[in-house]
């Protein structure tokens, strides 16, 4: 099984490819995970990782540089299903929109917007921004991705803007940060995390385990 991480200019992408090496030893898969820049190395992937650090836009223009890297991703995750991971901004390209600075046009395979994040300030704990740190999930529903994760098991998130007005259908978890937050969509072939697996430890690794062994 090949796995495609792939780069777009996006930070991260080395300490994402390295758990995912270090979960595929840890459960004795077959897979090769390597990082590229080339539409047909993804077109021949079986698993396609998208990560992302840094500004909607910044990310969205990124990959919409990368030479045919657009029109791959529509036809192997849209048309051929093939499983999909969208990590931190890397999920939130998969929504309709990112509203910093103005719209910028996502992915649209998702329904919502990326809004910056607005946590309702107790008066004697005002929260920062960024939601930056361990923060415990609250599950929605059960998928196969999150065999073995409990509610309240910490993972590590950085972010400023998050998923706003989705469908609740899509939603596998949350947290907590002044108000929900969303930490995970799933949808058919397509799962995102808003935090960052590859820094979550032992909860990351069984996350990015259960994924790889995924067959939707």
């Amino acid at each position: 099984m090949q796995v495609a991480v792939i780069d777009y200019g996006s930070g991260n992408l080395h300490s994402v490819l390295q758990s995912l090496k270090t979960a595929v030893a840890g459960a004795g898969l077959p897979h090769n995970c390597f990082l590229t820049h080339d539409a047909a190395a993804v077109a021949a992937a079986d698993y396609i990782v998208l990560p992302g650090v840094g500004a909607y836009a910044d990310c969205a223009k990124g990959l919409a540089e990368v030479d045919g890297m657009m029109a791959v991703l529509q036809e192997m995750v849209i048309e051929k299903a093939r499983p999909f991971l969208g990590i931190c901004v890397g999920m939130q390209l998969m929504a309709e929109r990112g509203m910093e600075d103005g719209a910028t046009t996502g992915l649209g395979w998702i329904k919502g917007d990326v809004d910056k994040l607005t946590p309702k300030q107790p008066s004697d704990q005002p929260l920062k921004i960024p939601h930056m740190g361990w923060n415990g999930l609250i599950l929605h529903q059960p998928h196969p991705v999150f065999d073995g994760v409990n509610n309240g098991d910490a993972v590590y998130f950085v972010h400023s803007y998050h998923l706003t007005s989705g469908d609740d259908d899509q939603l596998l978890a949350a947290a907590d940060y002044g108000g929900p937050v969303v930490a995970a969509i799933g949808l058919q072939n397509m799962v995102g995390m808003q935090f960052h697996p590859e820094k979550s430890q032992e909860i990351g690794q069984r996350l990015l385990k259960n994924w790889l062994n995924w067959k939707p």
